[in-house]
């Protein structure tokens, strides 16, 4: 089941807004200035450490179909992710990273071609365990922001995937397969405070695999036309060391 993300994301902006308010006058002196006070200064000499972190993201599909029409439409709903953050640092400017995490996600698919709701529209909800392997890609440290780049690849495991069910779309039940590959690319940028370090970022999270299991019927109005149906998303994550 999935939690009030209302409720989730009111207590992620009470939490940024009170580091904001703690942090506010160390950053005007620590990050910005002309000669600021360099904080965390041997951080980046560990050669391995950890941290966790909270987040946004939006799921949808990529979709292709066999042939023109009867086509799906799929609106991404604001789900809600966490999860812990291992580095091991290869050298000055570059990081060998694991990411486990769980994700919340929500899609509304919409059919064309159907008259009715209950054929018409699948509300899809998923929790996601992801395992990611990444590289990190660190720029110069300036002061205390250093950008970075990252990407990499990851499987994922679907707790919600219908895989099992004998049940298909005629019953109202949308299926997929339970392990995905996935690529991820995108850029943050380290903030170093006095007693922690913080990494927003935000990256692009896209399917390898067709993830789709078809309906019985060969023909099926859902699963017929689809030639394949891939994971795609934007995640936004405030990380913390």
């Amino acid at each position: 089941m999935l939690p009030d993300f209302s409720l989730v994301m009111k207590k992620i902006v009470i939490l940024l807004i009170f580091i904001s308010f703690q942090t506010q006058a160390q950053l005007g002196r620590s990050l910005f200035t002309k000669d600021p006070i360099i904080n965390l200064e041997n951080f980046d000499k560990q050669r391995v450490y950890w941290g966790y972190f909270l987040g946004f993201s939006t799921f949808d599909y990529k979709t292709d179909y066999k042939t023109a029409g009867h086509d799906i439409d799929v609106k991404g709903h604001t789900g809600f992710n966490v999860g812990l953050v291992g580095s091991l640092r290869l050298q000055e400017y570059l990081e060998l990273r694991f990411e486990p995490g769980l994700y919340y996600a929500s899609r509304t698919l919409t059919y064309s071609g159907f008259t009715n709701d209950r054929d018409a529209i699948r509300e899809v909800k998923a929790t996601y365990l992801d395992f990611p392997i990444l590289l990190k890609f660190c720029s110069l440290r300036t002061g205390n922001v250093r950008p970075f780049l990252i990407g990499g690849f990851s499987n994922t495991l679907n707790l919600s995937s219908n895989s099992k069910s004998e049940d298909d779309n005629k019953e109202q039940k949308f299926r997929v397969k339970p392990w995905t590959q996935n690529y991820q690319i995108g850029f943050g940028v380290d903030l170093y405070f006095e007693y922690f370090k913080f990494s927003p970022s935000i990256r692009g999270v896209f399917g390898m695999n067709d993830e789709l299991i078809r309906d019985v019927d060969p023909n099926s109005p859902w699963t017929g036309n689809v030639q394949s149906l891939k994971t795609r998303a934007v995640v936004i994550n405030f990380t913390f060391h």
